[in-house]
């Protein structure tokens, strides 16, 4: 990070689910901004992530968290659905950041604001890693309640990843309009459907 350079770290999360909505987030920290144990949501757990987020989303400058449907994903495939999810979050950001981390090797131009794809960028960067716990908190809270609107997939435990228990459930309950068509399992069914 710069001194003095406004700058947005970008993560996602839930690319690996069979169901639900891809999550991504943009966070803009303060210079100097300081959290102990801020790290890769997956590094951590779901209490201390849940700790972390509301003093995120206190102190950061600006953050946003958009979710782009199963639908979309379907349609224009996971990483494109993550790369326009995270441009959606940076268009929703109160303030106009001058350059852009991203988590990945993958984007796309966002206007001409410079970006830097960085791998494990969320073990290095605060701001993405910050991002990271507001995409996967997000993301569990929605997938929470969907497990009570959609119960017998085990939501509130494997939040729409493929577990052994979700991919029992969707062999014997089948699909909902929360899983993704496009994905093995899911598009099996949805193609032995259509037949």
């Amino acid at each position: 990070m710069e001194p003095g350079r406004i700058e947005a770290g970008c993560d996602e999360a839930g690319r690996g689910c069979l169901a639900g909505p891809v999550s991504c987030a943009a966070v803009i920290l303060p210079e100097g901004f300081s959290l102990p144990g801020l790290n890769d949501s997956k590094q951590l757990t779901a209490r201390r992530r849940d700790e972390l987020r509301p003093i995120i989303e206190r102190e950061a400058l600006a953050w946003a968290v958009v979710m782009v449907e199963p639908e979309e994903i379907d349609r224009i495939n996971i990483l494109n659905a993550s790369i326009e999810g995270m441009q959606r979050a940076l268009d929703a950001l109160t303030v106009r950041p001058e350059h852009i981390l991203v988590d990945g090797n993958r984007f796309r131009p966002y206007g001409e604001t410079p970006y830097t794809t960085v791998v494990k960028g969320d073990a290095t960067y605060m701001s993405i890693a910050a991002a990271s716990i507001l995409a996967k908190t997000h993301r569990d809270e929605y997938m929470l309640r969907m497990a009570a609107r959609y119960p017998g997939y085990g939501w509130e435990s494997n939040m729409g990843y493929p577990s052994k228990a979700h991919r029992e459930a969707l062999a014997t309950l089948g699909l909902t309009p929360l899983h993704r068509r496009s994905y093995g399992p899911c598009k099996a069914l949805a193609d032995s459907a259509d037949e």
